[in-house]
Parts: structure tokens; sequence; C-alpha cells
């Protein structure tokens, strides 16, 4: 099993008192409930200036399998609720694939507030890849979430997430669908996000893209199982 360096991980009961006296990072042991409430007013970094509001992390609080992407996009900002938009959509369609029950899956985000650039035309707001200060300033709330959670198996979706959790020199097109050796989770892997697979040029490419992600999860199920991965 690859092993990569494991990025520096915030104690909750230290970092975050300087910069966040949040009094759910406090508890000894967080629900996730207490953590949302709690999220909703973070002001750790000047994303939630331009943000509608915090989309925290949703899920069975005793999922096996915890999702992680970059940040939520221009629907989930405005509906409070991750993976609901378009790559949203088409994540749900793989679970289906997959076997996979999304309401047995909890769905998060390396970033908590949607950043963006407003378009040279018209009202559309453009996503923005979040900076490392940021990245970094988010860091404990997803901490919190994989202490609350504890999910039998990790899953990065996307380069910023991967090199969030699994140091900068990961490279998601290298070792998709490798398990990584991580203290994070039991089992831990990367894939891409599906945002990816909607910019794919044509429907060719998106239908092989679809099924080369598809394949990853079927391997994210079958490690929950015990099984060997399927080819």
């Amino acid at each position: 099993m690859p092993s990569v360096a494991r990025s520096s991980r915030i104690s909750p009961s230290t970092k975050i008192r300087e910069e966040r006296p949040a009094d759910a990072l406090r508890a000894a042991n967080p629900t996730l409930a207490s953590l949302r409430r709690s999220a909703s007013n973070c002001k750790a970094c000047d994303l939630w200036k331009t943000g509608t509001q915090t989309v925290f992390g949703e899920g069975s609080p005793t999922a096996k399998i915890m999702l992680v992407g970059e940040q939520p996009g221009d629907q989930e900002d405005l509906a409070g609720h991750p993976f609901v938009g378009p790559a949203g959509r088409l994540l749900d369609e793989a679970l289906v694939e997959a076997r996979i029950n999304r309401d047995e899956v909890y769905v998060t985000n390396v970033v908590k507030h949607f950043k963006w650039s407003p378009a040279e035309r018209g009202k559309r707001r453009i996503h923005k890849k979040p900076r490392y200060s940021e990245i970094h300033a988010c860091r404990p709330w997803l901490d919190a979430e994989l202490n609350a959670v504890k999910p039998q198996v990790l899953v990065c979706l996307g380069a910023t997430a991967a090199q969030s959790l699994l140091g900068r020199d990961f490279s998601v097109a290298r070792q998709r669908g490798q398990l990584i050796q991580s203290e994070l989770a039991p089992n831990v892997l990367a894939t891409v996000h599906p945002s990816s697979i909607l910019r794919a040029p044509d429907h060719g490419s998106r239908q092989l893209q679809m099924k080369e992600f598809v394949r990853d999860l079927i391997k994210v199920a079958d490690t929950l199982k015990g099984e060997k991965p399927r080819r």
C-alpha cells in the first residue's frame, strides 16, 4: 500500500482557540450538530464576507464513507447544502452505479464557503480555487468532522482535497484509486472531483471519465465490504 507524508493536522483544542473561540471545537467530543452551529459563525478567513452562508458537511453521523471535495459551488452556497448542484447530481448518479447509498455517506468540503469572482458579463459567479491560507483556516472543521464521523473509507474528490489531506506532492492523476496509508482513516483514496467530468470536451470523453469515476467508487464499496476490488 503506497504511503504519503501526512500533512500537519491542526488540533481543535489548541490552534482553533487562538483563531476563533468556537465552543463546539473546544468540546471533548463535539457532535456534528454542534459543529455545524458553530461553523455557521466562522470568520477565520475572509470568504465569509462574500459567501452567502457556511456550507457544512451533511450525512449520517455514523457513515462508513466520507467524501471530501474542494468547496461548495454557486448552488450549494445558495441552498446551504453540499453537492446539490450539477456536480452533486453527477455524484449521485455515480454512487447509484457503484451501489453506494448516499444516505449512508457523509459529504463535505475542505473549505466551507464559496469562493467566487463576478463574470465579466451577466450576474454569474465564477468559481475560484481557494488559497492555501483559506484551506488552512478551514482545516479544524474538517478535522472535527473526521473525528466525529470516524469513517472507514475516506475519499478525496479532486486535487485540492487530496493535497490538503495527503500532502502537496500528492498527484490524483498518478495515484487515483490507490489505497493510501494514512492516520486519517483506515482506508483512504483519491479520485477526481465530479465537476471535472462535467468539463469534458465531448460526450464520449464524459462517458469515459464517468466510467472511470464509477470504477473508483466501486473500489470504495468493495473495500468497505472487505472484498478484493473489482477491475
